[in-house]
């Protein structure tokens, strides 16, 4: 028996992987997030699999299925929103299926900030203007934020930003960044990327908030920030340069 994590991807259905599709089509135990996780994604699951709905458990409770589906030698697929390595609650679910002797696998699934740069068609590093990507999100009650790790820190390294879980302090967070990308910077708002109701806010630091004012975003979404969001004049790579040398292409 093991219990396989599978990234569910950002919320349509058909971006869940062929791995975690296959491991939902053969496991008759699947508990999933029903808060963000679309029902569709279920339709893998065998027509008699035990569907439990982990949005209202505790972690306890959650642990009380592993126990359960491991004494019946059940296989469970464990379905998270997004990609595991991010803000998933994963490891503290591993941690305990450790101490259990549960063995579990994890696969990985689409980001939601991959999601969101594709929504907005653009690519999060530039030549010239951006070359990481900060992955962040501001203190919560659930996770305060350890010492070093805040918005002015990440911004004063010029990168582009991907600001989770932090749409209902949207003000706060532009107080913060605009001192250091100035208020002209390219900035946008992905809500629910992929999903039917998807809504786009693209604009600047200095427009951000009265425009989220007007069309407003409550939950699932994604703050991007950063120079590589707005330029169509950019240094191209020297990568496809035809004076380039490289394994597979050799002298130019």
């Amino acid at each position: 028996m093991t219990v396989f994590f599978i990234g569910a991807g950002p919320g349509a259905a058909d971006l869940l992987t062929l791995r975690g599709r296959d491991i939902l089509a053969r496991c008759p135990v699947c508990l999933y997030a029903g808060s963000i996780v679309p029902q569709a994604m279920l339709a893998h699951c065998p027509p008699d699999a035990r569907l439990v709905d982990t949005a209202p458990l505790s972690l306890d409770a959650i642990e009380a299925e592993y126990r359960t589906a491991h004494a019946a030698g059940s296989d469970v697929a464990r379905l998270h929103s997004g990609d595991l390595s991010i803000y998933s609650a994963v490891a503290e679910q591993t941690r305990r299926l450790d101490r259990l002797g549960i063995p579990w696998s994890l696969t990985p699934g689409v980001p939601a900030f991959g999601a969101a740069a594709a929504v907005l068609g653009r690519e999060l590093t530039v030549p010239g203007l951006a070359q990481s990507v900060v992955l962040t999100r501001i203190e919560g009650r659930a996770s305060p934020m350890p010492p070093g790790e805040n918005l002015a820190a990440f911004a004063a390294t010029g990168a582009t930003l991907a600001i989770h879980l932090a749409i209902h302090r949207l003000a706060e967070v532009v107080t913060a960044l605009v001192p250091h990308y100035g208020a002209g910077c390219p900035a946008a708002i992905v809500a629910r990327a992929s999903w039917p109701e998807e809504a786009v806010i693209t604009g600047t630091l200095g427009t951000l908030v009265e425009q989220h004012t007007a069309t407003p975003a409550q939950r699932t979404a994604l703050i991007l920030v950063g120079p590589a969001l707005g330029p169509d004049e950019f240094r191209e790579s020297a990568l496809y340069g035809a004076d380039y040398v490289r394994r597979f292409r050799g002298q130019g």
